[in-house]
């Protein structure tokens, strides 16, 4: 079995025209594919082992990224089977042992996607042990710099609300956001070697992989599958743009999470056709976005 077959290949071909320098990642029920090209991996060798689902032998698939050999840690990601069969094991060598307090070699800078990979499960493990009702007005939270009125929805369903939300999240917990996603999030998921660091959030290419897979396969720790589902839904009524918790409708039934930049790193979850992708772009000036996702989803099969 190859992953997404000619479809993988498709994907690498226009990531690679458009943007060589980008990072990118696409799975579902198929497996995961992934690559790096120049970013990130630093020359490591990605392997990954994939479930046969006609019940024959499992398929190693190998993706190496240009660099100068191999060296470093090993991460592990498991990748639930949301068929009820035994979890998929996937190595990942990257340079570096993620040690200390500054950012490894094999790091990648995902600060564009900190708000999805941090506040926003740190925030759904709040309402989850009711510290906190989105529609409670923040005033009842101490709150004093917010209009009146003014709730956790309204500010998770706005783009620009998310400085707030940190806020909020930091006196609710009586912590940093980094230490709240660490331990609520992070942790629970495996992603060890995700951490702030220079200044933005780094994480691994393993690690970034694994926090989609769990949406996805909606149990488990870290994000709680009502608080994905909660999330994932029109939450504006008929008031455009169309909105949920911190996330947006794209089409094909995908739920998007970036920046409105054009090159701004983004993820997406397609929770009908299980699928998810994500992109780091290295380019400022070749927007190649709206193509990755058409790449990724138009040809997903249905779930």
């Amino acid at each position: 079995m190859t992953l997404l077959s000619d479809q993988a290949e498709d994907i690498r071909a226009l990531v690679e025209s458009a943007d060589p320098g980008a990072v990118w990642a696409v799975g579902g029920p198929e497996g995961v594919h992934a690559a790096s090209a120049g970013r990130g991996l630093g020359g490591s060798a990605d392997t990954a082992v994939f479930p046969d689902d006609r019940g024959g032998e499992d398929t190693t698939a190998t993706v190496r990224a240009p660099g100068d050999g191999l060296g470093g840690s090993a991460d592990t990601a498991v990748f639930p089977d949301d068929r009820g069969g035994e979890d998929t094991t996937a190595t990942v060598r990257a340079p570096g042992d993620g040690g200390g307090g500054g950012a490894a070699p094999g790091d990648l800078d995902v600060g564009g996607l900190a708000t999805v990979l941090a506040l926003w499960p740190a925030l759904g493990s709040l309402v989850a042990e009711g510290a906190l009702q989105l529609h409670t007005p923040l005033t009842a939270y101490g709150d004093t710099t917010s209009a009146p009125g003014t709730t956790a929805h309204h500010l998770l369903t706005h783009p620009e609300g998310t400085a707030a939300l940190t806020r909020l999240a930091e006196s609710l917990a009586g912590t940093s956001l980094a230490e709240l996603a660490a331990t609520r999030v992070w942790q629970p998921l495996g992603m060890t070697r995700t951490r702030f660091a220079d200044g933005t959030l780094r994480a691994p290419l393993t690690d970034l992989v694994r926090f989609p897979c769990h949406l996805l396969a909606q149990d488990g720790p870290g994000v709680s599958p009502a608080w994905t589902a909660e999330s994932l839904r029109i939450r504006t009524g008929e008031l455009t743009p169309a909105r949920g918790l911190l996330w947006h409708p794209a089409p094909h039934g995908v739920w998007a999470h970036h920046a409105p930049a054009a090159d701004a790193p983004a993820l997406w979850v397609a929770p009908r056709l299980r699928r998810w992708a994500v992109l780091l772009p290295a380019s400022a000036h070749t927007p190649v976005r709206t193509a990755f996702r058409e790449a990724a989803f138009t040809r997903a099969p249905a779930g």
